[in-house]
């Protein structure tokens, strides 16, 4: 929802940050890379730490890793050469010395820093050649005749980007502050609220830029002041977002009660209570002239594509097409081959689209697509592609929804015709905590499948040093003799696609080498597309006994009679994404086991996070767990989706506030729409259509 905005006054929060003294066109290009664009943005870029430069600390007590502020006579400078022109200085106080360091610098800085000079400087103490040093540390010669001081407060330390110093942010953040506060200027929507009364806006935002020593407990108070309204204008945007939809168009598309009943005559799947509910919200909202925007919540095995593919029935026989996205390549083909399997039969075409497919099929694809020939179009995000084009795109299905941007899915949306908006089902198999839910996805309805299908096995879980290595490769020798499957699932610290492959090639050769009687298979990110698929069909066929592979199997593999698997270093991962990688097993009559193999040590919160994976099968409650010890960055996937980088607000620190928000949203929609125009501009600014993803 856009509002028209008046324009600003020379005193407004809203105008430009050029209007600051010292802040020109090329700092404030800069700026904009940190989403800052007008003197408000700047007012609420909030400082990451503080440093304490409020007190000086003797030479003599210094200690290497210590964050100091000092001070002391300029002995000597001089430039050194070494591989690289240094300039060096030496200050003492009476109870020792301290080097200075500096490997760029200019001839003003040396003729500034000459020997007698008084100095106060401030940085990280390192150990160096000649004893203790700073490197290039910030500092400031003392004037002839004064005594130096230290700082009344607390120093706040900014996100900054390159070309904007830290000190000339601060410079003008004081200015676009003390503006604020002399002109009163600073709107403040819900300085009425009984949470805000006890500290108003521009005491939180003083406190927050300028902390002094003696109030570093009114920090949280003065965060948590902010961190309500940032709650508050994001659920208000939610609530925009569905308030929109409403007044949007989408195509009617009846329920197929016969198609429906006739496909799961063929297929001889029996829906359980929960797939039920969830089939009847779908298609109930299917019927609906407004466009359905659901998601659907299951935990792993629950039977979303079951429900998906219900959805997705009721659109092609309307005579409408269905998008399927996937993240990967590998989930993509195995949804293509789902779906193919289920609907080819009653005589809906089903394709799939992905990058590494040659320029011809895909050029073909398009065609069809376009002319209506294509009923359900699976893919990954090459879906989004421009040259993608439906002839009456009636519903899109999202799986693992948080592994998209925020802007792909907007553009899949954005596919539909002159019809209207296609329905829109998101699927996760990440359980989101019901009162994160309710404040995140507050613009979706929410749909969970909360049963698993009859005949399941629960998994039992154990947690294994890598000193019992050896017995682990017994017992997978073991399962594989009595003509079971297994996974070994190979991970490494390093964010590296490279040096996981190698380490699965590594593990594969290994393991070939400890039972040379078994078919092993290797699976990893740097196999191209094909070798990908084969490898899963030998494995899905039964021709491969182990697969090693990395976390690419985490989603979307279903192989009945694979009962084992092996996890290397479940340390480095999250507990969703370990419940996740789990679920790959399980899924047949037999028993089956997870193997957890952990790198000694462990610390007090890894041990703690396996332990929850050990004792819990519930993925709902795993995700509460998960939410409580990691934040809540691996369920809403924040790295992506951009809305859910909270500048102050923490979703688990801060879930006390979540009703509040969301009540004190509602009051404002209701009898205050000036605030909530003030508060969405404020926190959200530019990024109010991302809501609508």
């Amino acid at each position: 929802m856009q509002s028209n905005t008046p324009p600003t006054s020379s005193d407004s929060p809203r105008r430009p940050l050029t209007t600051l003294h010292g802040l020109g066109a090329q700092t404030a290009d800069k700026l904009a890379r940190l989403g800052l664009h007008t003197v408000q943005d700047l007012l609420f870029h909030l400082p990451t730490r503080y440093e304490d430069r409020t007190r000086f600390i003797a030479l003599g007590s210094l200690q290497a890793g210590q964050r100091a502020l000092v001070t002391g006579r300029l002995v000597a400078c001089d430039q050194v050469q070494g591989r690289r022109r240094t300039l060096v200085c030496r200050i003492e106080d009476g109870t020792g010395h301290l080097w200075l360091r500096w490997f760029h610098f200019s001839a003003h800085l040396q003729r500034r820093l000459a020997p007698g000079c008084q100095l106060i400087a401030f940085g990280e103490v390192r150990s160096g050649p000649g004893g203790l040093e700073l490197v290039h540390p910030d500092h400031e010669l003392v004037p002839p005749g004064t005594t130096p001081t230290p700082q009344e407060r607390l120093t706040p330390v900014y996100p900054i980007t390159e070309g904007v110093s830290q000190q000339r942010l601060r410079t003008w953040v004081d200015a676009a502050l003390e503006s604020a506060l002399q002109t009163a200027s600073l709107p403040d929507p819900i300085g009425d609220h009984p949470l805000a009364r006890a500290m108003s806006l521009a005491e939180a935002l003083r406190c927050l830029h300028h902390p002094t020593t003696t109030r570093r407990a009114d920090l949280e108070q003065a965060r948590q002041r902010l961190a309500l309204e940032e709650l508050c204008a994001h659920h208000l945007g939610m609530l925009q977002a569905r308030r929109a939809r409403r007044t949007q168009r989408a195509p009617v598309l009846s329920p197929a009660v016969n198609l429906r009943r006739q496909f799961l005559d063929r297929v001889h799947l029996h829906p359980t209570g929960a797939q039920r509910r969830a089939m009847e919200e779908i298609s109930a909202d299917l019927a609906r002239p407004q466009p359905m925007h659901r998601l659907l919540q299951g935990d792993v095995g629950s039977g979303k594509t079951l429900v998906a593919a219900l959805a997705a029935l009721q659109v092609v026989s309307n005579r409408h097409q269905v998008a399927v996205m996937a993240p990967t390549e590998l989930l993509a083909e195995q949804h293509h081959q789902t779906f193919a399997a289920w609907l080819g039969p009653l005589g809906f075409r089903v394709e799939l689209l992905t990058g590494s497919q040659s320029r011809a099929c895909r050029q073909q694809t398009y065609a069809d697509t376009a002319s209506g020939a294509i009923d359900l179009l699976v893919g990954t995000h090459a879906l989004v592609q421009d040259p993608v084009e439906f002839a009456a795109l009636g519903l899109t299905v999202v799986d693992e929804q948080h592994r998209f941007g925020v802007r792909q899915r907007l553009r899949l949306t954005e596919k539909g015709t002159s019809a209207g908006l296609p329905h829109q089902l998101v699927l996760t198999a990440t359980p989101i905590p019901r009162t994160l839910a309710m404040s995140w996805y507050a613009d979706l309805d929410l749909s969970v499948i909360d049963e698993l299908p009859p005949g399941r096995q629960p998994v039992t879980t154990r947690v294994l040093s890598n000193a019992r290595r050896d017995q682990v490769v017994g017992r997978v020798a073991e399962a594989l003799r009595a003509g079971r499957q297994a996974y070994w699932v190979c991970t490494l610290i390093e964010a590296s696609e490279t040096l996981t492959a190698q380490a699965a090639e590594t593990t594969a050769e290994d393991l070939k080498a400890c039972i040379p009687e078994a078919r092993i298979g290797l699976l990893h990110g740097r196999l191209d597309e094909r070798n990908k698929q084969q490898v899963m069909a030998a494995f899905k066929a039964g021709d491969l006994q182990l697969l090693v592979a990395t976390t690419v199997i985490e989603v979307g593999v279903d192989v009945p009679n694979a009962s084992l698997m092996v996890i290397e270093n479940p340390e480095r991962l999250g507990l969703a994404q370990l419940h996740q990688l789990r679920g790959r097993v399980g899924r047949g009559a037999a028993q089956s086991h997870c193997l957890l193999l952990y790198h000694p040590p462990l610390s007090a919160l890894g041990k703690a996070r396996l332990q929850v994976i050990r004792d819990h099968q519930d993925g709902f409650l795993i995700a509460e767990e998960d939410l409580r010890l990691r934040g809540p960055g691996e369920l809403l996937g924040d790295r992506q989706t951009g809305l859910a980088q909270l500048r102050v607000a923490d979703l688990q620190g801060d879930r006390e506030l979540l009703p509040t928000a969301r009540d004190l949203a509602a009051q404002l929609v209701e009898h205050r729409p000036a605030a909530v125009h003030c508060l969405i501009d404020r926190w959200l600014g530019g990024r109010t259509e991302l809501v609508h993803a």
